[in-house]
């Protein structure tokens, strides 16, 4: 194939934080046939861990964000007297959409344009919902290039999520679940979604990783039970439901210790703060610590003896499921969304009743009791996650799709 035919392929990412979904994103970056494709990768945010994209890809930081629309709807939500006068809160809402609008999205789209014009992009992949990724598929639209969304969660949403979905040439879900989700929610054609399962680079995980390293770091002794929550600090990943947990097994479990694992986004550090107080009343610091972002994931996954998915909400296929099965460790999910379809309760993990925390507790102390059942069900998960979450697989899968959209 002729260097004239390579096709230049950009990546918009506008996530929340540094989570599954870039880190996937990245797996596919590396992994693409460069023969065939050029990625070229857009980012709403920058930091450590986004520049990093630059040594496998050309890199663009867009700001998604220049006033916080979130934080001001915070403050005023907190200000009572607002609600006192008749369609108040009604108006200052529009004029923060409006706002975000004129400061955040149009910026955002006008640079993106710019990008994708001069690099002469010939496919746009948003790896995000359709509403936060609106700019980048209004881009194809202006362009005439094709676009695919990558959807990674529950579709429940407004008339303008609806014509969001309108948008993109085709989709990308991550899993069934979220796949009847759009077809149910977003009147989304069956024809025009693609499910793909998120891929990770098995052969680079790091099966033998140093799990003392993890635990010596967070004084986690050797005889102690560590049982870790793993994703963003997010209030529907769960970490209340665990907390919750954690004090029904504080006096079941001798030297228990759970683990709060992953980073907290800009627009969670109240909700940081408000597990760190509920810590505090409930009297338990002894039993509960925060890691916050590690790099070197495999550390962890070997320096727990349980790991734990809690959201409250259907996850549509998290990373920790897959990462956690694939290094061959006891797995404790919710009983819907993407984890259901992953786990087979008693034979690759344990579910529990989602928002349910006696149910997860009960699993945990299950998990404490039955070493046995710990070791065959790891076992059995990494056997799974081998044959089903090859990057590969994904990769050519995806790049499959792009040769049908670009030819």
């Amino acid at each position: 194939m002729s260097k004239q035919t390579i096709k230049n392929i950009l990546y918009v990412e506008n996530g929340i934080g540094y989570g599954g979904a870039i880190i996937c994103l990245r797996h596919l970056v590396r992994h693409l046939d460069r023969s065939r494709f050029n990625p070229l990768v857009v980012t709403g945010r920058t930091g450590t861990h986004y520049r990093e994209i630059a040594q496998e890809a050309d890199w663009y930081c867009i700001a998604d964000r220049h006033i916080d629309v979130i934080a001001l709807r915070r403050k005023l939500a907190q200000i009572s007297w607002l609600s006192r006068i008749p369609g108040l809160n009604t108006v200052l809402n529009q004029v923060l959409a409006r706002a975000d609008d004129a400061f955040n999205f149009l910026p955002f789209f006008l640079r993106l344009l710019w990008t994708a014009w001069r690099c002469k992009v010939d496919l746009i992949h948003a790896n995000n919902e359709p509403l936060c990724n609106r700019a980048a598929l209004l881009v194809g639209k202006l362009l005439r290039i094709p676009t695919v969304c990558h959807v990674r969660g529950d579709q429940n949403g407004s008339r303008l999520m609806r014509w969001a979905f309108s948008l993109p040439d085709h989709f990308i879900s991550v899993s069934h679940w979220v796949a009847k989700s759009m077809q149910a929610n977003a009147q989304v054609p069956v024809d025009k979604i693609s499910v793909i399962y998120d891929g990770i680079a098995l052969e680079k995980l790091d099966l033998n990783a140093d799990g003392t390293e993890f635990r010596k770091q967070h004084n986690i002794t050797p005889d102690a039970f560590a049982v870790g929550l793993v994703g963003l600090l997010i209030p529907w990943k769960g970490q209340e439901l665990f907390l919750d947990a954690a004090k029904l097994l504080s006096n079941k479990i001798p030297g228990l210790k759970m683990i709060i694992v992953g980073g907290t986004p800009d627009d969670c550090v109240a909700y940081e703060a408000k597990l760190r107080q509920q810590i505090i009343d409930e009297q338990l610091q002894d039993i509960v610590s925060f890691t916050g972002h590690v790099a070197k994931m495999e550390t962890v996954y070997n320096g727990l003896d349980v790991v734990v998915s809690a959201s409250t909400s259907p996850e549509p296929l998290g990373t920790v499921v897959i990462e956690s099965m694939a290094m061959g460790r006891p797995l404790i999910g919710p009983d819907h969304g993407g984890a259901a379809e992953m786990m087979a309760h008693n034979q690759t993990g344990l579910l529990f009743s989602p928002k349910d925390a006696v149910a997860l507790a009960n699993q945990i102390e299950r998990f404490y009791r039955e070493p046995e059942l710990r070791a065959r069900l790891g076992q059995n998960a990494r056997d799974h996650a081998l044959a089903t979450f090859s990057v590969e697989t994904h990769t050519n899968k995806i790049q499959a799709l792009y040769d049908s959209l670009l030819t």
